[in-house]
């Protein structure tokens, strides 16, 4: 640690330093090699704004502000020493870690065709979130050049000898979930300032070319500590460098409520957690309970469209939203229990289980890398997949009803356990349909790459919902082997009641005319209405 007025750092090596907002430390660096060109140096904080400058007395053009930040030096010739000057905006101390890294004279300069933020030549990202999304942008690159000459134009031409040719690939990283120590952002952000170390740690999301718009968005996780960075690739000299390492926790920490430490609100908790007890009841008797499977079923169904509708058309608040739609998830579950028992509602409730289980697996599927291809964002693309997925689960299973509800029973109702861990503890398996809900409800997240960490934690809890959902359907389907099939098929319980119908003359129904027939009369009834009534007394003429 350095909490003096002076900090000697050395090329390449991190250092950590105690800033304060009374007095800068000045940063140096001496005895820099002659075929050094560029070094960049930046420092980086946890939640604390820091000030990093060129001048004792920061300006707008030679200063940056915020909690990761960097300055691109361009070495004069003879130049052997470099100095900047740090200092926070807050009035305690801020622990901080700071590093400088050269370059040579055929290695791209990050943020050298600046032409959107204050500086000339600026190498950091620009991160903004929200709790959908988190959006960085950069200022384009340059070629490198040898020390005193001119930098090469950066609007001169689009062929292979200006700047065009440069590549940027995107780079993420995610920091161990629940863990949200200033530290452990400080050992982990140096793995993502240095290309090599990048490459060896992050995860490559995409590539852009310099006709590419450099702005890109990400699906935001609250509570989960992420690491941007992106490398500007030179391919005729092959030559690489990396921008400024940005992070975010998409959550503020000095927030009172609903900050970093307490994301989940007591309404989120108390709702999931119910839904939870009736989930892993379902999980293992719902077959068995057949009204009460029904209930969870429509419960879920009504609810989740209800709170889409209330919350597009509606600017209501979120625990508002939230009762009403657990009031419209009752109502819809008594409604499938109080009608199941007709014919056409048992299709009707049996397209209602298979949807819910075809919804949870379409969202699994679009969980998986295969839902950031390019062709996904396009929403037709997209919705229209996501329907043929869903859809495909209740037509598989039109043929065997029992062997469909006791499935969806089983992993369904398995899974309302995992949303109810997610309230308590950080894990990305609640995003299977989180995902789909914010690609519902906001119009522009198809843009939003959804790449989300998968570590010990969430292998646990992958594995407590495996084992949840296969002892559910196990048992269910050892105690229902010996037992009548139920519910009845559609089809075969229409094809003995027609039967039935045509057989025994005792029915009532026995004696209801053909559907022709009786449409025939109903015309036939209508047509009378219309019918001018004539005039009582004798119709026909005297004879004389």
């Amino acid at each position: 640690f350095c909490n003096a007025g002076l900090l000697e750092l050395s090329l390449g090596k991190f250092r950590n330093v105690l800033l304060n907002q009374t007095n800068p430390v000045e940063a140096v660096i001496r005895n820099i090699a002659s075929n050094v060109t560029v070094v960049i140096f930046q420092v980086h904080a946890q939640q604390n704004d820091v000030v990093i400058s060129f001048d004792k007395n920061p300006s707008v053009n030679s200063s940056g502000t915020g909690v990761d930040k960097g300055l691109v030096t361009i070495l004069r010739p003879q130049q052997s020493v470099c100095t900047w000057y740090l200092r926070s905006l807050d009035a305690s101390q801020v622990l901080s870690t700071a590093i400088s890294i050269p370059y040579t004279e055929k290695d791209p300069i990050p943020g050298g065709c600046n032409l959107e933020f204050d500086l000339e030549v600026d190498p950091n990202i620009y991160l903004d979130y929200t709790l959908v999304d988190t959006h960085i942008k950069f200022a384009p690159a340059n070629l490198g050049y040898t020390r005193g000459a001119n930098p090469p134009s950066c609007d001169s031409g689009t062929g292979q000898n200006s700047r065009w040719r440069l590549r940027y690939d995107v780079y993420q990283y995610f920091l161990p979930e629940n863990e949200l120590s200033q530290m452990v952002l400080m050992s982990h952000i140096r793995k993502m300032s240095e290309v090599q170390s990048i490459k060896a740690n992050g995860f490559k999301m995409l590539t852009l070319t310099s006709d590419d718009k450099t702005n890109i968005y990400f699906s935001s996780l609250p509570g989960q500590g992420v690491i941007y960075n992106v490398i500007v690739w030179d391919p005729l000299w092959n030559t690489s460098a990396a921008y400024i390492p940005v992070h975010t926790y998409a959550c503020s920490f000095s927030d009172l409520v609903d900050n970093c430490f307490s994301l989940s609100k007591i309404s989120t908790k108390i709702f999931f957690t119910a839904l939870a007890v009736l989930g892993l009841f379902t999980c293992f008797f719902g077959h068995r309970f057949w009204k009460t499977d029904l209930f969870f079923m429509g419960f879920i169904f009504t609810g989740f469209f209800f709170f889409i509708f209330i919350t597009r058309v509606t600017g209501l608040g979120y625990d508002v939203r939230l009762i009403l739609t657990a009031v419209t998830g009752v109502i819809g579950g008594l409604f499938l229990v109080a009608n199941w028992w007709r014919f056409g509602s048992v299709v009707l409730c049996m397209f209602v289980i298979g949807l819910v289980l075809g919804f949870l697996f379409s969202s699994t599927v679009f969980f998986t890398p295969l839902g950031d291809y390019r062709v996904f964002r396009d929403d037709v693309v997209f919705w229209v997949t996501f329907s043929s997925v869903a859809l495909m689960i209740p037509v598989l299973f039109v043929g065997c009803p029992r062997i469909l509800n006791i499935l969806a029973s089983g992993i369904v109702g398995s899974y309302t356990v995992i949303l109810a861990i997610a309230c308590y503890v950080y894990t990305s398996l609640a995003y299977i349909t989180l995902n789909l809900l914010r690609r519902v409800l906001n119009d522009y997240f198809n843009r939003a790459y959804t790449n989300v960490p998968f570590q010990t934690n969430d292998f646990i809890i992958l594995s407590v919902w495996t084992m949840l959902a296969l002892s559910g359907v196990t048992v269910q389907l050892r105690r229902e082997r010996s037992e009548v099939p139920f519910p009845p098929h559609p089809y075969l319980t229409w094809k003995r009641e027609r039967e039935r119908r045509s057989t025994n003359v005792l029915d009532p129904s026995h004696h209801i005319p053909p559907l022709r027939e009786r449409i025939h009369n109903k015309l036939l009834h209508i047509k009378e209405f219309f019918h001018k009534e004539q005039p009582a007394g004798e119709r026909t003429p005297l004879l004389l």
